[in-house]
């Protein structure tokens, strides 16, 4: 039975189908730190396939150390990062086993919603150098911009009316994270950004994304959750692209 934040399984559908973030976001992230890009070691946390990861590599970057604590996830990370320069490394938002003091930056990308919020922020500010930064991300769909994506949507509150999402970046911890990393005293400075990309996806790749979703799954539960992939199929039957906005968030705080 599927669990809540384990990725065992998902991880190939995570891997080939998960969109990118919004580019515009990682440069003005960069440009916070305020920091010369050569010298900059980074320690992205809850990796999960290193699709974040990999765009801070190709940001120049002094280093990159990627945590991820699900074997399967970390397997297809270091798999598709081959080219690149990037460490993997196991260990979780609240140990991620990284030494005091060895990161500019400290990110979760997609997972902070996983973390124990608390640990986490102590075990982030051990980790940081002074004036380092933590960020926290997630690229949910921007379903207002396409009737399609809004009425697909709309067939999960059908499937089930007291759902209550917990990862999709515009709910949950999302609702309140300005508040919650400015009340600690580990952190200051707390910026919020967004900006939002398009692109066009196959159907497979569509429903591919859908298929690499943990919260659905199991809130749903696989009946009703292949039920929505089978409605979901049977809607975009036909069409050669679905066009998807994508928001990415991204919370920022400056190690105190």
């Amino acid at each position: 039975m599927m669990k809540h934040g384990d990725f065992t399984g998902l991880a190939g559908d995570y891997a080939r189908f998960r969109p990118g973030y919004a580019p515009q976001v990682a440069t003005a992230i960069l440009r916070f730190l305020g920091r010369d890009l050569a010298t900059v070691d980074a320690a992205d946390v809850g990796a999960g396939t290193g699709i974040w990861s990999r765009t801070l590599a190709a940001c120049g970057l002094h280093s990159v150390v990627a945590v991820e604590p699900n074997d399967d996830m970390r397997a297809q990370g270091i798999e598709t990062s081959k080219a690149t320069e990037i460490v993997w490394h196991k260990g979780s938002a609240e140990a991620t086993g990284l030494p005091d003091g060895s990161a500019d930056i400290v990110s979760m990308a997609s997972s902070f919603h996983w973390a124990d919020f608390d640990k986490a922020c102590d075990e982030f500010h051990r980790i940081l150098r002074p004036g380092g930064i933590f960020v926290a991300l997630w690229n949910p769909r921007f379903i207002e911009a396409n009737p399609l994506l809004v009425e697909i949507e709309a067939q999960i509150t059908r499937l089930k009316p007291d759902i209550r999402r917990v990862s999709s970046g515009r709910s949950g911890i999302t609702e309140r994270m300005t508040d919650m990393l400015s009340a600690k005293p580990q952190f200051a400075e707390v910026l919020y950004l967004e900006g939002r990309h398009s692109m066009h996806q196959t159907p497979e790749q569509y429903i591919g994304a859908w298929r690499s979703v943990n919260d659905l799954q199991v809130q749903l539960g696989p009946e009703l959750f292949q039920k929505f992939l089978d409605s979901t199929e049977k809607r975009i039957a036909g069409l050669t692209a679905i066009e998807t906005s994508y928001q990415t968030r991204a919370w920022l705080a400056r190690r105190a």
